[in-house]
């Protein structure tokens, strides 16, 4: 029977994944069923049902057996009954997820268009962000383990496990026809099948904040940089604020610092319980300023070109090798993190 109905599938198991599937929604799937598919127990704390038509929790067999014999297989089976149940009879059907060499998703491939009846399924990868730098071609000992997690179906037919070669995420793989990228992210994936995102943050207008926010993280504590070292960066950080003339500026401390560090006088504590990445999106700023921490690599994962991620004195800093030193900086310079 013919319905005319698309839905749209996202699997998501951080915050980045979530954001990135909300502006898929927004953006590409206009029109569409969509569905969230948390498969992560975390993730469904970030989960706002109101941006969905439906949110459809599968947790992943391996974390999350159901009780009892074989639980991770009848785990399996499960999440496929629910999520055709939440999708429903549909003509076409496009399953987004950030990796499809896992036993999480891959068996959605085959056997939910046969549940719901439809005629034609596109898988369509989400960003992962750093992850996406790099690509991951599939070993033998991976290839080996799509053929054993194929052996299932000798049990239960539904679960056949669609194998495929190349990059691990499934960005060579047949059935992969969009990979979507985060806004200015270097890749190296096939340029007819990629797709920009805009910026994660702010309003369908690019809006950015007024306020500038500085990530701490432990340096002088840790003995990753002197205290003069650190001083003269902190000094630094004060001037370009003085400079740019921005007077609203938070602080985010890290969980180890505990002294504040690169606190510059006259910034607020920015205190919050929801994931930093949530927090980011919801709230963007002028600009986002740190020495190394994670969470400027999560600034210019979730933030557009318009806003700009600066790192003060990395230079300065003792990493455990000169490998380490040089990841970071090759990094920051493919990112477009600026180095001060």
């Amino acid at each position: 029977m013919t319905t005319g109905r698309t839905v749209a599938l996202f699997f998501v198991a951080s915050p980045l994944h979530y954001l990135a599937a909300r502006a898929v929604a927004r953006h590409f799937e206009a029109g569409s069923y969509c569905i969230v598919v948390p498969y992560r127990p975390s993730a469904r704390q970030y989960v706002h049902a109101e941006d969905w038509d439906a949110v459809a929790y599968a947790p992943w067999p391996r974390f999350d057996p159901l009780p009892g014999t074989f639980g991770r297989h009848r785990r399996l089976l499960a999440n496929l009954r629910d999520v055709a149940a939440a999708a429903g009879p549909c003509d076409i059907l496009h399953i987004h997820s950030p990796v499809f060499d896992t036993e999480a998703i891959n068996y959605f491939l085959r056997d939910l268009p046969k549940r719901c009846g439809a005629s034609t399924m596109h898988a369509r990868i989400l960003p992962d962000g750093l992850l996406n730098v790099t690509r991951y071609p599939l070993n033998a000992a991976r290839r080996a383990a799509q053929l054993l997690r194929k052996l299932r179906r000798l049990v239960s037919p539904q679960l056949d496990y669609w194998c495929f070669s190349g990059d691990r995420i499934g960005s060579d793989a047949s059935f992969v026809d969009r990979i979507y990228t985060l806004a200015g992210f270097p890749h190296d994936y096939p340029p007819a099948k990629v797709v920009s995102l805009p910026p994660l943050a702010g309003d369908e207008n690019g809006t950015v904040g007024d306020t500038v926010l500085i990530v701490g993280q432990p340096l002088v504590g840790v003995g990753a940089m002197t205290q003069a070292d650190h001083d003269t960066i902190q000094q630094q950080i004060a001037d370009w604020l003085k400079a740019n003339g921005i007077e609203r500026v938070l602080y985010k401390a890290h969980p180890r610092d505990h002294v504040l560090e690169l606190k510059v006088p006259g910034a607020g504590l920015l205190e919050i319980t929801e994931p930093l990445e949530s927090h980011m999106a919801a709230q963007p700023y002028r600009a986002v300023i740190g020495v190394y921490s994670t969470a400027l690599y999560l600034a210019r994962q979730i933030y557009g070109p318009e806003v700009p991620v600066l790192s003060f004195g990395v230079d300065r800093v003792r990493f455990k090798t000169p490998e380490q030193r040089e990841k970071f900086i090759n990094l920051m310079d493919r990112l477009g993190i600026q180095r001060l």
